[in-house]
């Protein structure tokens, strides 16, 4: 596939970091891509909790009241790019009056205040993942750093993205495209 072909194709898909990956931001992450397009694109890293953070504390920060059940609902770093900007990752059932992205595949994006509001109330979606930050790339930046083996891409099943431990996340993601992690190699090639 070529990276023209690339483009768009990528919206819904995960990305997993190479075992060689050079910025420890991204080592072992698995990334889901909201968009791709030729002006860049935009993910969220779903298997890397912020620590000693829980939805509880940020709900808190905002006064939203909370259910008890928020403390043990974790937070997760998104990416590096406006680590205080907050973006919540979620099944479909739910749709912001403000602000709703699909994402592909089933999932929806929401980064305004009223989702948290209506997780806080009982009402938010059935399954979900609150982030800060985000990862982003430039127009060609991911398709360049594809091609140099610092990504491979998977359609990753959302109850991989939801409900498996995070520590398992990238095995999993790896396991979804048939590759065993004991066995992937650190410095790629092309024929």
């Amino acid at each position: 596939m070529t990276t023209t072909e690339l483009l768009g194709e990528l919206t819904g898909k995960c990305l997993i970091s190479m075992p060689d990956m050079p910025d420890p931001r991204f080592q072992g992450s698995v990334i889901f891509l909201c968009t791709h397009s030729s002006d860049g694109a935009m993910g969220l890293i779903v298997n890397k909790r912020v620590q000693d953070v829980n939805l509880a504390d940020l709900l808190e920060q905002l006064s939203i009241p909370n259910p008890e059940s928020a403390k043990s609902h974790p937070i997760y770093y998104g990416g590096p790019v406006e680590s205080s900007r907050g973006f919540v990752l979620h099944s479909p059932d739910y749709r912001s009056e403000l602000s709703s992205m699909d994402a592909g595949e089933g999932l929806v994006m929401t980064a305004t205040i009223d989702i948290l509001e209506d997780i806080g109330a009982g009402n938010g979606p059935e399954k979900a993942l609150v982030l800060l930050g985000y990862a982003g790339w430039g127009a060609g930046q991911l398709e360049a750093e594809i091609a140099a083996n610092g990504w491979l891409i998977a359609q990753v099943e959302n109850d991989v993205i939801f409900d498996a431990p995070d520590a398992k996340k990238w095995a999993l993601a790896l396991a979804e495209i048939g590759i065993d992690p004991a066995i992937l190699s650190s410095s790629g090639g092309s024929a």
